[in-house]
């Protein structure tokens, strides 16, 4: 055994974790079918959203890990819940009045309104498929109105109607007293309607696979359960799932624990094993409360990928999935140099090191080799100082700061660029707020400016940063922050900002001198 691969059955990175309860899930029970599944899934009825990518980049960490640690071979599935009948009409869809006629059909069964696809269904499916393809990941689709119109799923309602009443028992007790006198966890989807109907089962018929319900007109109706003429309530559903696919591993979110519970009994009443999984928390907006395909809020993948690295949103989904966090435009810079940060030490760990570093994970195991030597944060204080919207004139600055320095030798960077004035131009610019120096500022500044230009030209940015040191000192700024507060608010007309000595070696001695010189004189650094 090589020692990557001892290294890999030894780390505690989650994603090995998680793989190693599946290699001795699998050392138990019986693999008729040959290979482990893995599952993702999805209900369409909004469009997708960053937290279902997120399920989807996760589960395909472990099972790259699970790759590492074992050779039974492996199947994602992304499975979409489209004969779901819609309850609710979402708020972040058009021509919303062309649905309301539908409601209760499923989705499979109702109109597009984005016109596109030929149902709402199967264009929320095309949107869940367009992402996934883009971050190339290997899966399956799986659609549950097919599985359910094909019959795929047929032995195993047969055996659910077999066992409707130990079910029951199950689903029952969680129930308020209303509810419990209505529930069956067969919905029949109306003939005449098309709607997925929530209705007492009246009688059951297990020899001939069938129920009889009583419709909305009080008629009496008999149906088979098999081949699409009904679907399950979901925790049923979701049992079903994982006992007619063998399902081996699915994550859920910390809102479906009960639901876990629930629908793993009733697993074990089909005679199946529930499937391994990790409880994630749930991603927040920016105002604490969870995010929600149905009412759009939070952030949606294509703004992530308008200002950031496909990369950065999954070392956002990578990190600490059991900690609530907030997806906000706010935590887009921050995640993109701690991927910086992880890919530049990657190179120099040690195999057990490399196991546990987020770009092997993002990357499997094959993170791209470049040294990027600029962080995103300078680069948007580039951005804000040269009040650019140009990336060529921020490559002005980097090919003289890093010698040899090209877009085509630097790809990751010249992408980092295009982020930075994307990111600058629609939340930093917006909210840049100038001062003018005041009291000891401002001969602290002329002292600066004057340092700056004996340094010269060819000043190194470490040589800088001890001047900017001894500056605010030798002006008495007891606490050193209120003086580099002084610099951001003065010079880059915000309350934060980056290591000066750096920034100002981006930048050039002389550009920074001429910047100091306009702000003491009061000029207009926004213009």
């Amino acid at each position: 055994m090589s020692n990557k691969a001892e290294a890999a059955l030894a780390s505690k990175a989650w994603p090995f974790l998680e793989a190693q309860s599946i290699v001795k899930r699998m050392a138990k029970k019986p693999n008729d079918k040959g290979y482990v599944l893995f599952e993702t899934g999805y209900g369409p009825s909004g469009l997708p959203h960053i937290g279902t990518f997120g399920e989807v980049a996760r589960t395909a960490m472990v099972r790259h890990a699970f790759a590492e640690i074992s050779d039974l071979p492996t199947r994602l599935f992304a499975f979409s819940d489209d004969m779901d009948g819609l309850r609710k009409i979402p708020d972040n869809i058009p021509n919303k009045e062309i649905l309301e006629p539908h409601l209760g059909k499923p989705l499979t069964q109702i109109p597009d309104p984005f016109g596109t696809h030929e149902s709402f269904g199967h264009h929320n499916n095309a949107r869940l498929r367009a992402f996934l393809d883009d971050f190339g990941f290997d899966y399956e689709f799986v659609s549950s109105t097919e599985k359910y119109k094909a019959g795929d799923f047929d032995a195993t309602l047969l055996r659910v109607l077999e066992n409707y009443e130990a079910i029951i028992s199950i689903i029952l007790p969680t129930l308020g007293a209303e509810r419990q006198a209505t529930y069956s966890p067969f919905l029949p989807v109306c003939a005449k309607t098309g709607i997925v109907l929530q209705v007492p089962v009246l009688e059951r018929n297990v020899k001939a696979g069938t129920i009889v319900y009583q419709d909305e007109d009080g008629s009496k109706v008999e149906t088979l359960v098999t081949g699409g003429n009904c679907k399950l309530q979901w925790k049923v559903d979701w049992a079903m799932r994982w006992t007619a696919l063998d399902v081996d591993y699915e994550m859920s979110g910390k809102d479906l624990i009960e639901s876990v519970k629930l629908s793993s009994k009733i697993c074990r009443v089909l005679k199946a094993q529930p499937p391994e999984g990790l409880t994630y928390e749930l991603f927040l907006d920016e105002n604490g409360e969870k995010i929600s395909k149905s009412r759009g809020n939070g952030l949606t993948i294509e703004e992530w990928l308008k200002y950031a690295s496909p990369e950065s949103l999954s070392l956002y989904m990578f990190n600490s999935p059991r900690k609530a966090k907030r997806l906000h435009f706010d935590v887009i810079p921050k995640a993109v140099d701690e991927y910086l940060s992880h890919l530049g030490k990657y190179a120099e760990q040690e195999d057990d090191k490399q196991l546990a570093n987020p770009a092997w994970h993002i990357h499997t195991g094959q993170p791209p080799e470049e040294d990027v030597p600029i962080s995103f944060a300078m680069l948007l204080n580039l951005a804000s100082v040269c009040n650019t919207e140009d990336p060529a004139v921020l490559w002005g600055f980097i090919s003289r700061y890093v010698e040899g320095a090209k877009p085509e030798n630097h790809p990751i960077l010249d992408r980092l660029a295009g982020y930075a004035i994307a990111y600058y131009r629609d939340f930093v610019r917006p909210n840049k707020n100038y001062r003018a120096p005041e009291g000891g500022e401002i001969a602290a500044l002329e002292d600066l400016a004057s340092k700056l230009e004996a340094l010269g030209a060819e000043a190194e940015n470490e040589a800088i940063q001890t001047e900017v040191y001894a500056i605010g000192k030798a002006h008495g700024y007891e606490n050193l922050r209120d003086w580099f507060k002084a610099l951001y608010e003065t010079l880059l007309g915000q309350s934060q900002g980056p290591r000066m000595g750096s920034f100002l070696a981006l930048y050039g001695v002389n550009e920074s001198v001429t910047l100091i010189r306009r702000a003491l004189a009061g000029e207009d650094l926004s213009a």
